[in-house]
């Protein structure tokens, strides 16, 4: 493969402002991820220390094998949420690996609310499900729940999508075959008693542990007795009596030994075979992707450059490099494992349009991944393309991205507006895994032009009704507002908090993640036997 030449200056002016830019985003990041992880109340500190439990990372710490890395799961969900305070919607979930496997685990913080369950703790759950579903990874439970948070209980409870889907879909792994563990570790409360009821294996800690469906004072609501929730639930109830639980710890770090014990007891998994080579690092350091993004998505620059700093020995085999310039399209290694790679370089034309869906569709038949960087503002639009196809050629893209059956990756590092999005393989096209980065924004357009089509709406309904156009000042009191809500919720932050993603990430670390996220991909088969499109409009 053809080694990228950078031809970025290094010591220019504009790089070292657009470094500093960055750096900033990134020490910002940085700040938000360890409040996240940190930011706990002494109270509920000391309660943990009183009851003899550990920490949800002193839980992790002894589950997973040493010097191993953990990818984190939506760190930042529900920030700024619910009042504040509820820290990753109270879970932390990722990948990691335990006797040598990789697993996904999903884990309550305790110190939280007492692990309580906020409708984006719901979400992150069924996402983490979804993960382990679609890569055919083992799914640890490591339960300690005070059950649903009952002010928002509409928002927990009811839907499709909601709390009960977290039982279906275990019902369904099982069916699949995923093998799924649960640590009971302190209260499985109402609903979250299935956890451990629908689990293959039960670890159950002694003295904090306790399943029931209804508690002590529920049940002494309903039918006066009077029990313990040892009583009524605990390790001894459900080892010796019920047959819920099969294992009795003694203790978390106890807990966490049986869980190795009974991963290292699966069988084995033969992982998906696509070539694997030995990998190099980039020819230039992944940190300088810092002084190639600019402050403003507007700003265009190579993808190129970021390529070179994030594929194996900087190597690309560049697809159609002289047809649709504005998407970059190609072949290269990532940590050894060959991806198919689409980076934005522009607008999305006809023609840009068409080379992507002929690069998808080989990816497919080949049996190559394929990851999206995107930074697109949408396709182009216009009398002329309108004439020239884009709508018919733009959902040929469309139609590839969705019925790809190879594994998807997504990044967006810049612009993710409108159609672009969904063609570049957004949220809803389906990708094993979708980050970004700190600068990124999403949205159906940017602020600036959203609010100019409103204006300009407003006006020619004006126009109409024979009222003349408004004045400058209530065109800025129209488009004031709007610009102010698009930045907001366009917001990398705003997104991750909703979980429109799976965590935002340091450019510098993106290379690491991926090669992460690839790996746990290949647990599962490869691709759908059953290859092929919709119709493709001509």
């Amino acid at each position: 493969m053809e080694v990228l030449e950078s031809r970025v200056d290094t010591e220019s002016a504009e790089y070292q402002a657009n470094f500093a830019h960055n750096l900033a985003l990134v020490e910002e990041l940085k700040r938000e991820l360890a409040m996240a992880r940190d930011q706990r109340s002494e109270r509920a500190l000391a309660r943990n220390r009183q009851q003899n439990k550990l920490t949800v990372r002193e839980r992790l710490d002894l589950l997973l094998d040493r010097n191993t890395p953990f990818l984190e799961l939506s760190p930042l969900a529900a920030r700024n949420m619910y009042g504040g305070g509820v820290h990753a919607a109270g879970v932390v979930a990722g990948i990691g690996v335990v006797a040598g496997r990789e697993v996904l685990v999903h884990a309550n913080d305790q110190l939280i609310k007492g692990g309580t369950t906020y409708p984006l703790g719901v979400k992150k759950a069924l996402r983490a499900q979804a993960i382990a579903r679609e890569n055919r990874l083992p799914l640890i439970y490591l339960v300690d729940s005070g059950g649903a948070f009952l002010p928002l209980q509409s928002e927990i409870f009811p839907d499709a999508d909601d709390g009960g889907r977290i039982f279906y879909n275990q019902a369904v792994l099982s069916k699949l075959g995923v093998p799924q563990v649960c640590g009971v570790l302190g209260l499985c409360t109402a609903g979250a008693a299935y956890i451990p009821a629908m689990s293959d294996e039960v670890v159950h800690v002694a003295g904090s542990g306790a399943i029931f469906l209804g508690g002590p004072p529920l049940v002494k609501a309903a039918t006066g007795e009077e029990v313990s929730a040892q009583e009524l639930g605990g390790a001894e109830v459900h080892c010796r009596e019920s047959g819920v639980s099969d294992y009795l710890a003694q203790d978390d770090a106890h807990a966490m030994e049986l869980i190795r014990q009974i991963v290292a007891n699966l069988p084995p998994n033969a992982k998906t075979d696509i070539g694997r080579r030995e990998p190099k690092p980039p020819l230039y350091d992944p940190q300088e992707i810092y002084g190639i993004l600019p402050p403003s998505l507007s700003t265009p620059y190579d993808a190129r450059e970021v390529l070179a700093r994030l594929v194996d020995g900087s190597q690309f085999l560049e697809f159609k490099p002289l047809y649709g310039p504005t998407l970059v399209t190609g072949w290269a290694h990532i940590h050894g494992y060959p991806v198919g790679i689409l980076a934005n370089n522009g607008v999305l034309f006809s023609d840009s349009s068409l080379k992507a869906t002929q690069f998808i569709q080989l990816c497919d038949k080949r049996g190559i991944p394929l990851l999206f960087l995107q930074n697109i503002s949408g396709y182009m639009i216009g009398r002329d393309y309108e004439r020239g196809g884009i709508t018919k050629d733009g959902h040929k893209m469309v139609n590839a991205v969705a019925t790809a059956t190879v594994p998807k990756f997504t990044v967006i590092i810049g612009a993710s507006f409108g159609a672009g999005n969904y063609g570049m393989c957004g949220r809803a096209y389906g990708p094993r895994f979708l980050w970004m980065w700190p600068n990124a924004q999403i949205g159906v357009m940017g602020g600036e032009q959203a609010a100019q089509v409103l204006a300009t709406v407003k006006n020619e309904q004006l126009a109409r009704e024979g009222q003349p156009p408004l004045p400058a000042e209530a065109v800025q009191q129209i488009m004031g507002p709007i610009i102010e809500a698009a930045r907001k919720e366009g917001d990398a932050y705003y997104s991750t908090a909703n979980m429109w993603d799976d965590g935002i990430l340091d450019p510098a670390q993106t290379r690491d993640v991926l090669g992460l996220a690839i790996s746990a991909a290949l647990n599962a088969p490869l691709r759908d036997d059953r290859l092929g499109y919709g119709t493709f409009r001509m």
